[in-house]
């Protein structure tokens, strides 16, 4: 196996780089290339913060809690072995790696300690860093290092220019590290990374000869469909893996950037002589506020700094003509100077109007650092302490005063008694349910009561490699008149799902809908408004066109065994309102209007956001509320700011009992036909710490639907023939030792809704 890292450099399309290959990671996987999760979702910051020498405190180690020396050996500690695992499971020809913030490690002790961490792995290492000509790249990196606190002026890096020691100059402004006083070297030390045949020597010293790759950076191929080729041609990928879609890039202007280092200067000064905190989060907001639209600096005003590395460049170039394009400079301009703030902006006038916030900011922190006798922290279970591995135990210290602990004062629903019942819904909403489904015999009849019940008038059902007399339900309903069947046993591609629902958009009953959602049979649509409808909700939000109907998961309740009884009924213990983290719980799928917006249709939500359509399209939460600048274009999870279930939630029954887990570990999952579900994904989905019964006012009207459908025989016939067959298939995986364990095991975890999510937090994201 080979490992190519890729190290950045920041701004030269690391972050659309990570995108493409996170979005296209199980692609990659059947093609022999891992892009890994363990170290980070899309970039790898915890290679970064893993590494770094001790004192070496970094913005992102910092803010995630990894600054104590002992704390960040046990993330290293922990990577390696997922990262290990990771590799063991997939077996790789390549494995890739790839972490902006990489190119910032300027000591052989920091870059020793990444090889160390990456030779057990694999002795061929294989480093990647794309570059561009120094000035453009100085004035895009200036700008975002002012937005994340820089006090410094682009005159340092002025007084710097023709320095035949850059490297070391640079270095000699970033020994300062205090991250308290918001004094971190990536923040404040100029980008000694630009001198690229230093770069190259000090990789190589650790790496070894000719390990280091500098690749051309372009913009335009770098914001575009194109990205896929750059892909191939740096890693090797020669197989086709799909287009990205466009990425949109701006940088804060000129005078945006002059405000914020004039802020940051007096931020910097009062932290220097006060106790007072300014969080990361918190400093964002800052300059958010003094943004001014306008140019950015423009790199042809650095032109002293392009003079001071033509030499190099032109010896690059010579090795490697590809760089040329890259290496050129722009045009020279007047020398840069620090731009006008504009409309007779005082820095010290924000600050006056900000100190009040910083002071109320400063005494949360304190409170939450500090122990408090009245409400003293309460550790976790002894069974927990005796399952939970280190890292969970970490995290659940960490969650106590953190705004991700779970709870669940959210919302205005009473939850504890179902509403009043009403008969099923007679109104014509045009609402299409595409689903797929494999092995879901026992659930298939009560899932299409329920919707019918409720206003779903039409059903495309896709089903895959089915034992359990799935297909012939599905055939059965079809030829009532119920739904629309399609055999998804050719699939192709990389997902069945994903395959299906691009042949449902060619479907006339889907062409034809007004209203679409794709969930799947173990989710049930929650309208927790007026009546139950769809009718009453679409009443609710007459203007939305898209609805993110967000998950409550539901756990096994404490029902072990396999029975014929309605899942609404069976299971009603589930998580908090308000549990953001793990991100699985917030997830959600999208009820939406079929009027052309967009042009394909995902998992969770429909995409390719048709051009001119953006003023037609308005996404509400599952309150009500518009989210439609943060869902438009792209995200599959609520946020903090966007949650909320009033009207609508998707109950999602995702184990349902302990043995029909077993049976679901079995046969896998529809969308990742490569994973395995086991202990990992009971402790994410057994959420039985709250009660919800809201559904559960539509079981009359759900069991009248459901009897008027059992009196075909056949159906009723196939129902039983397929229960019975999950019954036997859960008898058989009792004898078997390795499911037995897991049933056990399972059953014998018991957690508090923090203790769940510590522990999902120190899981790895592929289990």
């Amino acid at each position: 196996m080979r490992i190519d890292l890729h190290i950045g450099l920041e701004q030269c399309g690391a972050a659309r780089l990570q995108e493409v290959l996170a979005a296209k990671r199980e692609q990659l996987i059947g093609k022999g290339f891992l892009y890994a999760r363990s170290p980070g979702a899309r970039n790898h910051t915890r290679l970064f913060m893993a590494v770094t020498d001790p004192d070496h405190v970094d913005p992102l180690r910092h803010a995630r809690g990894f600054g104590e020396a002992s704390v960040q050996e046990q993330l290293r500690t922990d990577l390696a072995r997922k990262l290990a695992s990771e590799v063991e499971t997939h077996k790789p020809e390549v494995l890739i790696l790839s972490c902006s913030q990489l190119c910032g490690l300027s000591r052989p002790s920091e870059l020793e300690r990444l090889r160390d961490l990456l030779l057990p792995l694999s002795q061929d290492i294989r480093i990647i860093a794309h570059v561009d000509e120094q000035a453009r790249l100085l004035a895009r990196h200036y700008a975002q290092q002012v937005m994340e606190g820089r006090a410094a002026s682009l005159a340092l890096e002025q007084e710097m220019a023709g320095s035949a020691d850059w490297w070391d100059d640079a270095l000699l402004d970033g020994h300062r590290i205090e991250p308290e006083k918001a004094q971190f070297q990536e923040t404040q030390c100029p980008a000694f990374w630009l001198d690229y045949p230093r770069l190259v020597q000090e990789w190589e010293a650790v790496f070894g000869a000719g390990s280091v790759t500098l690749r051309p950076y372009d913009a335009v191929l770098f914001g575009s469909e194109l990205v896929t080729d750059e892909l191939r041609s740096a890693f090797g990928i020669e197989a086709q893996i799909g287009k990205a879609e466009e990425a949109e890039t701006s940088a804060p202007s000129a005078a945006h950037v002059a405000r914020g280092r004039q802020l940051n200067d007096l931020l910097l000064r009062l932290l220097a002589r006060s106790d007072r905190i300014v969080s990361r989060k918190l400093w964002k907001g800052f300059m958010e506020e003094i943004a001014l639209d306008g140019p950015p600096i423009a790199p042809g005003s650095l032109a002293a700094i392009s003079e001071g590395f033509a030499e190099v460049n032109a010896a690059l170039i010579a090795a490697n003509p590809a760089l040329a394009s890259c290496l050129t400079p722009d045009a020279p301009l007047p020398a840069w100077q620090e731009d006008d703030p504009q409309n007779g902006y005082r820095a010290t006038q924000y600050l006056l109007a900000f100190m009040a916030r910083i002071d109320r900011h400063t005494r949360t922190e304190k409170r939450a650092a500090r122990p408090s006798a009245a409400k003293p922290t309460n550790g976790p279970s002894a069974q927990a302490q005796a399952l939970m591995p280190p890292q969970a135990l970490e995290n659940f210290a960490r969650l106590q005063h953190s705004s991700f602990k779970p709870h669940d004062r959210l919302g205005s629903i009473n939850e504890g008694v179902p509403g009043p019942a009403y008969p099923t819904s007679e109104a014509k909403t045009g609402t299409v349910i595409v689903g797929c489904m494999k092995n879901e015999a026992p659930y298939i009849v009560e899932w299409i009561a329920y919707h019918r019940a409720i206003g779903v008038e039409n059903f495309l059902i896709y089903s895959n490699d089915c034992s359990d007399g799935t297909e012939e339900i599905l055939t059965r309903l079809d030829a009532m008149g119920i739904i629309t069947h399609r055999n998804n046993d050719a699939w192709k591609g990389n997902s069945p799902q994903q395959y299906a629902l691009d042949q449902a958009l060619k479907e006339p009953v889907m062409q034809a809908a007004r209203w679409i959602a794709h969930i799947d049979v173990d989710e049930f649509m929650n309208i927790r408004c007026g009546n139950g409808t769809l009718a009453a909700l679409f009443d609710a939000v007459p203007d939305a066109t898209n609805v993110a109907m967000t998950w409550r998961l539901f756990g096994h309740s404490g029902v072990t065994n396999l029975a014929d009884r309605f899942v609404i009924e069976q299971f009603d213990r589930c998580a908090p309102k308000f549990c953001p983290k793990p991100h699985t719980v917030w997830g959600f799928k999208t009820l939406f209007r079929n009027i052309g917006a967009y042009g394909k249709l995902s998992c969770h939500r429909p995409n390719k956001l048709t051009d001119g359509m953006e003023g037609q399209v308005k996404w509400v939460n599952g309150s009500g509320q518009d989210m439609t600048g943060e869902a438009i274009r792209n995200g599959w999870r609520s946020s903090k700011k966007s949650i909320g279930y009033d009207l609508i939630q998707l109950n999602h029954y995702a184990l349902r009992s302990a043995e029909s887990f077993l049976v679901k570990r079995q046969r896998g999952r529809a969308l990742h036909v490569d994973r395995s579900i086991g202990l990992n994904y009971w402790i994410r989905m057994d959420w039985n710490d709250h009660r919800d019964l809201t559904i559960q006012r539509n079981i009359p009207r759900v069991r009248a639907e459901y009897d008027r459908l059992m009196q075909d025989d056949a159906l009723r016939d196939l129902h039983e023939r397929g229960l019975k067959w999950h019954r036997a298939k859960a008898d058989e995986l009792h004898a078997m030792p390795e499911f037995q364990e897991l049933y056990e095991q399972a059953l014998a975890v018991k957690l508090t809704e923090t203790e769940r999510v510590a522990w999902a937090l120190a899981l790895d994201m592929d289990s």
